[in-house]
């Protein structure tokens, strides 16, 4: 039967596989698990059949992986020959091993398990992956392994009976062990970029296999492709694949290679490289970050650049007359590269290379660990899921960070002053789910290192109180994202921004983190005044540049702190006029030409009179949310979160001090607990510099120690604040009592824990609060309740042992 070659599901490379649609499979009369055998120009081979997953391909195609199409000397879209072929299973397998590997004890179990299911021959080389960089000398990872004899002869299957013996042959001559080296970059290799490579493939592979039709058509093929993108999406990895498939000679130029100091030096490498690419047609010149040599002429400032550009011009205009030649260009600044090589004649198409999706995140990290000895319980499509934002090097950073965690186990058990690994060592190799949970809080998405804060690793859980407004959040940000099918259903836009306003410390920072971290979103945070610059224009092309990465790394949400100090409202009388281009490039991102897809804007202020009207109506920041001082629920809630890591003496009522601390936010409820916390270690060193017997594993925050905390912080300049908290003997919360009231009433301002607790009655559940009285002062409408003695702005965070944040704005 003749079917049509097509690449392989990248999952299934390297193993022996050929994937075949279910019609071909009954012509052929075969199912899961048998073999066919199938011929090319060249030889022959045996792989074991699995069903393909692509409906796309018809059924008249085989689909084969790079190192199978070497063997047998075919490429993609040719037609081979295959059909059903019995294989008997192996008693015995003798196979030889390079001389250069660097292992001792017996490898025989660890290459049975690689060789398992696969049919052999004697005769035949099977590259094979042992440990990492097992050749001396040599980054592969594959080691050809060559079958010498089998037990009966032909094509046999590995399976879990057969005995792999190790023989001590010389390998056959050079010349055939050259043959069976690996191939280079295959299709196999390139991960969630099928659009791509697909424009890339039409744009080379059919003008160099075919010329005649272009000639029938009376155009002139394509001569240059310029791919664009963020760093590391694969772009290099494209160029080298398609040379690899097409057996192209590979010609790269780099820009500080081809510069030189002396006159016409650098015109005169640029030809060379072009007439070897002749000499050896057919031929990709690949010429990497393409903005470096041949920049905008009008922007550069001296002419070596600009005669580079011209030499570069030239000579693409001649490639008609070279033969087969195309050039690739690859650039992340596609507006810095010379418009004269962008027009049609040279690089006649421009491919994006994007971020990959979680399909394509998928994809690539099942390349990258289709030869690693995975443990139990790795679920790779997690992962894919949850690293928004990560390019194909950031996942292959992942899986290293992981495979180094994994030996870092291993390490004691390895001779370092020898030359050779211990065999058991290398099959005890296994990367586990905690190597990835490691390694995932390890790797951050490159293209957001340069403005990337920090991966948020609060959750709701950390943020007391304010449901109401969590739901808010919730519906805006996470619902599009969670279900994005009832948003199409309806013709809805998710929100495009988000104001959180409310006095300092009540919490709006940390609900945007948690939020961001709900959603599984990067997070892009942004403080006001950094985004300011004394020369003219930078300081729009900061929020140009921020808006730009959150597109490249959907779903993002950017976070502006203190939005008033950049978005003022215009005509206020400053001189300089940044603050307006500020906003009004600022409006422009937000409603302009390039919509913000799977982008939400939060910010923050606690002055919103301050933001310009233009910023906050319909279709920009559009939904407004009050983060108020939190009623004594949120306050009991907070300080639940402030306190559940550590030791509390029997005497404290949480309920008590909450119904006590009326007009405190969660970062002055968060500062309560540290500073109770403080003087608790005070009072231990003390005694124990006394000389009195103090133990650490009795220590435990007293009531005594939470009124001191409450008499430091509170500000007796402030107003009255609060009802006492004692009437008729207990105190309960009102039904008038929500979210953001600060509990605020009538009474005068006394000390808020007036009574002596040395002589109080001891607390029960019933008395909890009854010897209370008192609270801080409210905060409405002091802006500045957040600042020291000397006018700075607390910021403190206090990790504690859960991995929870005392953060100033929990609540």
């Amino acid at each position: 039967m003749k079917l049509r070659v097509k690449p392989l599901d990248r999952q299934n490379a390297g193993k022996g596989i050929a994937t075949l649609s279910r019609d071909a499979m009954s012509d052929l009369g075969v199912s899961n698990g048998d073999f066919v055998r199938m011929k090319g120009e060249g030889d022959t081979a045996v792989l074991r059949v699995r069903a393909s997953r692509n409906r796309d391909r018809g059924s008249n195609v085989i689909g084969i992986d790079g190192e199978t199409r070497k063997r047998i000397g075919t490429r993609i879209d040719q037609i081979v020959r295959v059909k059903r072929v019995d294989v008997s299973p192996a008693s015995r397998v003798a196979i030889v091993l390079p001389d250069e590997l660097r292992i001792e004890g017996d490898l025989a179990s660890y290459i049975h398990e690689k060789l398992a299911n696969r049919g052999v021959r004697a005769g035949e080389t099977v590259p094979v992956t042992v440990g990492f960089n097992s050749l001396n000398g040599s980054s592969n990872r594959r080691i050809p392994v060559r079958i010498v004899d089998s037990d009966p002869g032909g094509t046999v299957v590995v399976t879990g009976s057969t005995t792999v013996e190790i023989v001590e042959q010389p390998p056959a001559d050079e010349e055939e062990e050259t043959s069976t080296e690996p191939p280079g970059i295959t299709y196999e290799d390139v991960g969630g970029l099928d659009d791509e490579l697909d424009m890339v493939r039409e744009m080379i592979e059919l003008p160099m296999r075919h010329p005649e039709l272009f000639q029938a058509l009376g155009i002139k093929p394509p001569q240059g492709v310029l791919l664009h993108g963020p760093p590391g999406t694969g772009k290099t990895l494209i160029a080298k694949a398609v040379a690899t498939e097409i057996d192209a000679t590979f010609q790269t130029i780099s820009g500080p290679e081809i510069m030189s100091r002396f006159h016409g030096k650098s015109e005169e490498r640029l030809r060379e490289v072009f007439e070897t690419a002749e000499e050896n047609d057919p031929a990709i010149v690949f010429i990497d970050e393409i903005d470096s040599i041949a920049p905008q002429r009008d922007d550069t400032q001296g002419d070596v650049e600009s005669r580079v550009v011209a030499q570069l011009l030239s000579l693409m205009d001649g490639l008609k007359d070279r033969g087969r030649i195309t050039v690739i260009g690859t650039t992340n600044r596609i507006d810095a590269v010379d418009p004269a090589l962008r027009r049609g004649g040279r690089f006649d198409r421009e491919i994006e290379v994007g971020a990959p999706d979680t399909h394509g995140r998928a994809e690539i990290l099942r390349i990258h660990t289709r030869e690693m000895p995975l443990g139990d319980g790795v679920d790779l499509d997690q992962y894919a899921a949850s690293t928004h934002g990560f390019v194909g090097a950031d996942l292959e950073s992942l899986i290293r960070e992981a495979a180094m965690n994994a030996l870092r186990r291993v390490r004691p058990d390895l001779d370092l002053e020898g030359d050779e690994i211990d065999a058991e060592t290398l099959e005890s190799l296994s990367v586990t789910e905690g190597d990835f949970r490691a390694a995932h809080r390890e790797i951050e998405p490159s293209a957001l290192r340069e403005v990337f804060v920090e991966t948020p690793d609060v959750t709701w859980n950390d943020v007391g109180g304010l449901t109401e407004t969590k739901a808010r959040l919730q519906e805006a940000i996470q619902w599009p994202l969670e279900y994005p099918e009832a948003y199409r259903q309806v013709d809805l836009n998710s929100t495009s921004g988000i104001l959180l306003y409310g006095p300092p410390g009540t919490g709006k920072t940390l609900l945007a983190k948690a939020v961001a971290n709900e959603a599984e979103s990067n997070f892009i945070s942004v403080k006001g005044p950094e985004l300011f610059d004394k020369y003219v224009g930078e300081s729009e092309k900061g929020v140009r540049e921020i808006f730009s990465k959150a597109r490249e790394n959907a779903p993002t949400v950017i976070f502006f702190d203190e939005i008033d100090a950049i978005a003022s409202q215009r005509g206020s009388g400053d001189d300089s006029q940044v603050g307006e281009r500020v906003v009004s490039q600022l409006l422009t991102e937000l409603d302009g030409l390039e919509p913000l897809e799977d982008v939400v804007v939060i910010a923050a202020t606690n002055r919103p009179d301050l933001i310009d009207d233009a910023l906050t109506r319909a279709g920009r920041i559009e939904q407004e949310i009050e983060v108020g001082e939190p009623d004594e629920e949120t306050r009991r809630e907070i300080l639940d979160i402030h306190t559940r890591t550590r030791p509390l003496a029997d005497d404290v009522d949480l309920d008590a001090i909450a119904a006590a601390t009326g007009g405190f936010v969660g970062a002055e409820l968060a500062a309560l607990c540290r500073t109770a916390a403080s003087t608790a270690v005070r009072e231990h060193v003390q005694a124990r510099r006394n000389g009195e017997s103090a133990s650490v594993d009795e220590m435990a925050l007293t009531l005594a120690q939470f009124a001191d905390a409450i008499r430091e912080i509170s500000d007796d300049d402030r107003e009255p604040a609060l009802t006492p908290a004692v009437e008729d003997g207990s105190r309960t919360a009102g039904p008038g009592e929500a979210a953001g009231n600060g509990d605020s009433g009538e009474a005068a301002r006394a000390d808020p824990w007036s009574h002596d607790f040395e002589q109080a009655e001891p607390v029960t559940g019933e008395t909890a609060v009854e010897n209370v009285q008192g609270t801080p002062t409210d905060h409405s409408g002091d802006d500045a309740s957040n600042e020291t003695t000397d006018g700075s702005v607390a910021d403190e965070t206090t990790d504690t042992s859960d991995g929870s944040t005392d953060d100033q704005e929990t609540g």
